[in-house]
């Protein structure tokens, strides 16, 4: 069953507007994007002209302005997409003078669509700026999983919600090798190691599945390099999980603290932020016997969604005492502990709003936990 993601109704209503800004949708790979796109190209009253840079040999910036000369040729309330731009050299600088070109007339609607989140803004920073307006197309979430496949938190968390693999679910092994070769794979190859400088391809990939390996919980990148088996640096490594993050298959959380020095220097916590990433290195699920692997997988659900709604997320710990999840707005600091099972240490809430009293202690259960993944608040 499709649905209407809500990223999708963001972007008709702005496609709507008398207002016109080149609307850029960025989000991870196979969560429906150009599935999103085709649905409003069908409901669009103009004509619409949809191409894909998604190949193994890029076009060149050449191919950007023959598209975009079809697609003014439609005449007005043209809709023009180019999905996975970044894939081509030059996009940003051709993209711009092609824009301004048109800017006035009003003629033509643009919508850019890609997966790999720190090409686009380096693009976008170098020569768009004041020209556009960005739309994230994030990982399903249970709602919208309930909604299309009629799922509880049980399956939302054994599978996480990539919307292609939903009818392999009654197939472990093929569900996973569907995770690990037709969405993991073309990530890493085609759109990281073809994008970006990477000088140690396999120490890469080794890299990803540790980060896989070590599920919501700090880790010290010095200990990191010792598990490795191909030889590298911490700054290498920070590199590659910079464009993990970038291709949003991950989130590295940095140490709670009132200096910014330590934040930066601190051993980060690696937040999957789709559970099927980490569900498929396993060989088969045992997530009812399996305790501290659902604590896990809960809290990195957890983490999650609160990298969905939330900029700065982070964690803490001192000592044996530790937060799960630390979230600053401009109006709250809210120190949040996830339990699901899992044996942890307690007392980290109470030492942290000792230290920081504007704190707010935030407990999340299996219940509570589950409310907030539903679209509830996080201290309801």
């Amino acid at each position: 069953m499709q649905i209407f993601r809500e990223f999708s109704k963001k972007l008709e209503a702005r496609l709507e507007e008398r207002l016109n800004f080149i609307q850029v949708v960025t989000g991870p790979r196979q969560v429906g994007k150009t599935t999103g796109l085709r649905q409003i190209a069908h409901r669009w009253k103009g004509l619409v002209h949809l191409v894909s840079a998604d190949e193994m040999t890029p076009p060149t910036a050449d191919w950007i302005e023959l598209n975009w000369k079809i697609a003014r040729g439609m005449g007005e309330g043209a809709l023009l997409v180019i999905d996975e731009i970044q894939k081509v050299p030059g996009w940003s600088e051709r993209v711009k003078r092609l824009f301004d070109e048109d800017r006035e007339s009003r003629r033509l609607k643009v919508v850019l669509l890609g997966s790999a989140s720190l090409l686009m803004q380096r693009g976008m920073a170098e020569s768009l700026a004041g020209r556009y307006e960005i739309i994230h197309a994030w990982h399903w979430s249970l709602p919208e999983c309930r909604e299309a496949f009629g799922w509880g938190l049980a399956e939302f968390l054994k599978f996480g919600g990539y919307p292609a693999a939903a009818e392999l679910c009654g197939e472990f092994p093929r569900w996973r090798d569907f995770i690990n070769h037709s969405i993991i794979e073309p990530v890493l190859l085609r759109d990281l190691l073809s994008l970006a400088v990477v000088n140690k391809p396999a120490l890469f990939r080794q890299t990803f599945q540790l980060c896989l390996a070590y599920p919501a919980m700090e880790i010290s990148l010095q200990k990191l390099l010792g598990q490795l088996q191909e030889s590298g640096n911490v700054t290498t490594i920070k590199h590659y999980l910079e464009l993990f993050e970038g291709a949003f298959l991950i989130k590295v959380l940095q140490k709670y603290s009132g200096s910014e020095l330590k934040k930066r220097g601190s051993s980060p916590k690696i937040i999957p932020l789709n559970t099927a990433l980490v569900n498929a290195r396993r060989d088969s699920f045992p997530l009812a016997q399996d305790t501290e692997w659902l604590g896990r997988i809960f809290e990195c659900a957890v983490g999650a969604e609160l990298c969905r709604r939330y900029e700065d997320v982070m964690y803490w710990r001192e000592g044996g005492a530790e937060v799960d999840f630390v979230v600053k707005t401009k109006r709250s600091l809210l120190a949040i502990e996830v339990k699901s099972g899992r044996v942890k240490r307690m007392g980290g809430l109470e030492r942290f709003c000792q230290r920081y009293q504007e704190a707010q202690p935030v407990v999340l259960d299996l219940e509570k936990g589950t409310r907030f993944l539903d679209g509830g608040d996080v201290n309801a």
